[in-house]
């Protein structure tokens, strides 16, 4: 069983191999907009909303994702936090690639 030092090190490295996963994905304008903190952000808060939305819970093979829900759920939770501005037409390609690199990793 892995210590929680560990575990730590293991999604850091997770989250280091999804960010380079989701920017090589990224048309080349927004390959730099967001620092690595905010991708990380931005990727628990798109895990927030699938466990918020119940989506996790289902037991269809298929599932229906709103990519531009996703993306409008980013926005709002970074208003709400006080964040730099997100637009959703930007963040919309972060989901994107966030749900290609979840899709290769099953």
């Amino acid at each position: 069983m892995a210590t929680l030092d560990e575990e730590l090190l293991q999604d850091q490295e997770e989250n280091r191999r999804e960010i380079a996963f989701i920017r090589e994905q990224l048309p080349s304008d927004l390959k730099e907009l967001y620092t690595d903190d905010q991708m990380v952000w931005m990727l628990d808060t798109i895990a927030t909303y699938f466990y918020e939305s119940g989506i996790l819970e289902s037991n269809d093979d298929e599932v229906d994702v709103d990519i531009d829900e996703i993306s409008d759920y980013l926005c709002k939770q970074a208003k709400a936090e006080k964040l730099p501005g997100l637009q959703p037409d930007e963040v919309r390609f972060v989901v994107e690639a966030d749900l290609d690199y979840q899709e290769e990793s099953l």
